[in-house]
């Protein structure tokens, strides 16, 4: 966990002063305006659009995750822990960072994608960290046990929801390119959900809603980015700023309305 918000502290580090050169670069003033089209009506266009087909398939995990919960996360639990008796591994650790780092890594080597590699690492952050918000939210108000009985910070399963951002990141920056894009990083994702069942860490049910979240969170800061971009360009008083406190971190957007 602590690799985890060093690696998210730092790209959004990078992100806040991408947008800070952004803000101070020169502005065209040459360029025509359409004075037919009003402002507001302007803005309105930035608006999210809500599109329910992006969200069936999070839909389908998390209400899986929840329909699993009890006796059928139970009954895998004892059959996975007959075939795989003590299994350790770290490789889930690294993994679930995997897909993220493909794709701000194919941004920064200038391969294109659906954004420049600005927008990538403040879609990432932003993703990133409504996933991992959503996540330790409720491990901390629902307090599951974990299967291996240590500790009760069992549902959701924060690296599956880590690894389910990163993947959907990929694919949606760079599916259109190949799809092989999308189907390695929800391979990774996946494996990383199994990982988590396997070292007796999660439960099934953890395993599901944490792909849920990720997935979900991608798809809303995907709907909501343009908008919000648009507003903090828009305010002349917009700060983004990183905050750490005890063993979380996260990003706080302040803006004079």
């Amino acid at each position: 966990m602590k690799q985890q918000l060093v690696f998210w502290f730092f790209i959004g580090s990078l992100s806040f002063s991408s947008q800070l050169q952004a803000r101070t670069a020169p502005v065209d003033t040459t360029r025509t305006v359409n004075q037919s089209t009003p402002g507001p009506v302007a803005a309105e266009s930035n608006r999210p659009v809500f599109r329910p087909t992006a969200f069936i398939v999070p839909a389908t995990l998390l209400t899986a995750g929840l329909l699993v919960q009890g006796s059928v996360s139970r009954q895998v639990r004892g059959e996975v822990l007959r075939q795989f008796p003590d299994f350790r591994s770290p490789v889930d650790n690294y993994l679930q960072l995997t897909p993220s780092v493909v794709m701000l890594g194919l941004g920064a080597a200038g391969v294109k994608g659906k954004h420049g590699f600005g927008d990538q690492l403040a879609l990432a952050v932003l993703a990133n960290g409504l996933a991992q918000g959503l996540t330790y939210t409720l491990k901390y108000t629902v307090a599951y046990p974990r299967p291996d009985g240590n500790g009760h910070e069992s549902f959701p399963s924060g690296h599956t929801s880590s690894a389910f951002t990163g993947a959907t990141l990929l694919a949606k920056e760079y599916g259109g390119r190949s799809p092989w894009y999308a189907i390695a990083g929800y391979a990774t994702a996946t494996t990383v959900g199994g990982f988590r069942i396997i070292k007796n860490r999660h439960w099934l049910a953890d395993v599901l809603f944490g792909a849920g979240i990720g997935i979900a969170s991608t798809e809303a800061v995907y709907l909501a980015y343009p908008w919000l971009k648009h507003l903090v360009i828009r305010r002349k008083q917009t700060v983004l700023m990183p905050i750490y406190q005890g063993n979380w971190g996260g990003f706080c957007l302040t803006s004079v309305f």
